[in-house]
């Protein structure tokens, strides 16, 4: 499975509207683009509408003229995020993408008592990588959101992550739980949130996926590698999802996969009433779409 296919799959889905905040910049019109091209999905774009409809313009296409397509004008960011956040709390969209915007202005917005996107479960990151040489696509969580979770967080976020896989298509995803070594250290806590991690899910209270950890990063996507240390497992060298113990290791791993390896990424936010495409400003038009694609998987209808 590619990234690609994530668009054949986010077109099946049916239509579905995605609420942009902020989106006069370059990046994300192009990516909105591509995604009307392909029939993905009806946009609502919020943020200053002289830019935006100039960035139209530069488009191949007559994007002006797109029935698809809506402008709302907005007098600043945080104008943009909530009103974006209203539009999926109202219904008018299912969901919300963040444009050139920061993410604690959008994220303030989302998580308003009022007219936010609160579920009471912990938001998290995933982000689904592919990458050159390797046969899968896998999945990163937490990258970009929790700092430090606790046990109670981290079976959220692998929840969350699992749901993720699922909707792409990936019955009974298999979920590493990363740390530096693979034996459990009381020195170590990232190995007893493993150990932990591991028993629950066989004792059924985390179900719907297969854990095992502690699992250090190259025993986790190699064979090979479990085999020489004499690891067994039905995770070892086949997961498809690494569930990280901070986000420092998360975020590194993240920015190493795209600017070392050249790895394609499409990145979401779940844990909301509705899909999160939260990229960074920096992140291509083509990162953009695939985390499009990837929110359109999820969508609850």
């Amino acid at each position: 499975m590619l990234l690609d296919s994530l668009i054949n799959q986010a077109t099946r889905k049916g239509q579905n509207t995605v609420a942009v905040a902020a989106a006069d910049t370059a990046e994300v019109v192009e990516a909105v683009s591509d995604a009307l091209k392909r029939n993905l999905a009806e946009f609502i774009l919020y943020g200053d509408q002289e830019k935006i409809r100039l960035l139209l313009k530069l488009q191949k296409h007559d994007l002006l003229n797109n029935h698809k397509l809506r402008i709302v004008h907005t007098g600043s960011a945080v104008a943009a995020a909530e009103s974006a956040v209203q539009a999926v709390f109202n219904k008018q969209a299912n969901v919300l993408m963040k444009g050139n915007i920061p993410s604690s202005i959008l994220l303030k917005a989302v998580l308003n008592k009022e007219y936010g996107l609160r579920t009471g479960n912990v938001l998290s990151h995933t982000a689904v990588f592919e990458i050159p040489g390797y046969n899968q696509l896998i999945f990163i969580t937490d990258a970009a959101m929790n700092i430090a979770p606790s046990l109670g967080q981290k079976i959220q976020i692998l929840n969350n992550a699992v749901t993720l896989a699922k909707s792409i298509g990936i019955e009974m995803p298999k979920v590493a739980v990363i740390a530096a070594v693979e034996a459990v250290n009381p020195d170590m806590p990232a190995t007893l949130d493993a150990a932990a991690l591991t028993m629950m899910n066989r004792r059924g209270q985390i179900r719907g996926c297969i854990v095992d950890g502690p699992l250090g990063l190259d025993n986790a996507i190699s064979e090979l590698a479990a085999e020489h240390k004499g690891i067994i497992s039905d995770v070892a060298g086949k997961a498809d999802i690494l569930l990280v113990p901070a986000i420092e290791v998360g975020n590194v791993l993240y920015k190493s996969l795209i600017y070392f390896a050249k790895a394609k990424v499409g990145a979401v936010l779940t844990g909301a009433s509705a899909p999160i495409v939260l990229t960074s400003r920096a992140d291509s038009a083509e990162s953009k779409l695939y985390s499009l694609a990837l929110a359109l998987c999820c969508v609850n209808k």
